[in-house]
């Protein structure tokens, strides 16, 4: 029972190893980029309206009635969103032109570094989420992982492509960061299996609006961003409607399913 969600909790964390292996493979990996981060959007887009939402209003309403539950929805989704732009403070932006050639390698490598601690709270948290949703409904926790995982790969081409240019050898550093990083997400699942017999209901509903807040803020704040600077709309639109598309397909083989 409680393996498939911490195996889902694995897999998310895998995308970011993908996210490095591109680098490698491909010299040129913008377009790669960019259509996986249109294919989150459109997945954690989907997942949020359709199932995270009501989900959430419907186990808070084991507890609260009437405006109540809506308002501890937001206020948990508001807490949520607090979280990664707590964490995105502590990724620094990388670009600082003007700097000497060592400053400026020495800013990335610790950019490296300080992202790559923030990205493995965020996925700790995030595997925490993924566990949690699964384990109340494994569908869901099927598509997060897959949004989440297209949110990954990126991530893995960031950290891939910093520690590149920062080190032409072949870094072990890099290779325990991006250890950790992937790895964080099943450590989340890890916490919460481990915490599972002390878990309410309540606390899947406060943590399922928690990680609506958390996606939402993935959603507006990093993909949207990168969405609509990308210069080739036919791409973003395209990979978009993929996501869309792979969330409706899961949701109509689990109708049928049951």
């Amino acid at each position: 029972e409680s393996l498939l969600p911490l195996f889902l909790t694995f897999v998310s964390g895998l995308f970011i190893v993908l996210g490095a292996l591109i680098v490698y493979v491909t010299k040129n990996n913008d377009k790669f980029v960019h259509f996986s981060i249109s294919m989150a959007f459109g997945v954690i887009g989907t997942l949020l309206i359709s199932e995270l939402f009501p989900h959430s209003i419907e186990v808070l309403d084991l507890y609260f009635d009437g405006v109540v539950r809506y308002v501890i929805f937001v206020v948990c989704a508001f807490a949520g969103v607090l979280l990664l732009k707590i964490l995105d403070l502590f990724v620094p932006d990388h670009e600082q032109h003007g700097v000497s050639k060592k400053a400026e390698l020495d800013n990335l490598y610790h950019v490296g570094i300080v992202s790559s601690i923030a990205l493995v709270l965020h996925n700790i948290i995030e595997g925490m989420s993924i566990y949690g949703v699964s384990s109340t409904s494994l569908e869901m926790g099927m598509l997060m992982t897959l949004g989440v995982g297209c949110h990954n790969i990126p991530m893995g081409i960031m950290i891939t492509s910093m520690f590149n240019r920062v080190t032409h050898k072949k870094n072990s550093k890099f290779i325990i960061v991006l250890a950790c990083v992937s790895l964080s997400t099943l450590l989340g699942g890890i916490m919460m299996l481990l915490l599972s017999n002390y878990i309410s209901e309540l606390f899947i509903g406060i943590l399922l609006s928690i990680t609506f807040g958390m996606l939402l803020y993935i959603l507006l704040f990093e993909l949207l961003h990168e969405i609509t600077e990308y210069k080739d709309k036919k791409l973003s639109i395209l990979g978009i409607i993929i996501g869309v598309l792979i969330f409706v397909v899961s949701m109509m083989l689990h109708q049928h399913h049951h």
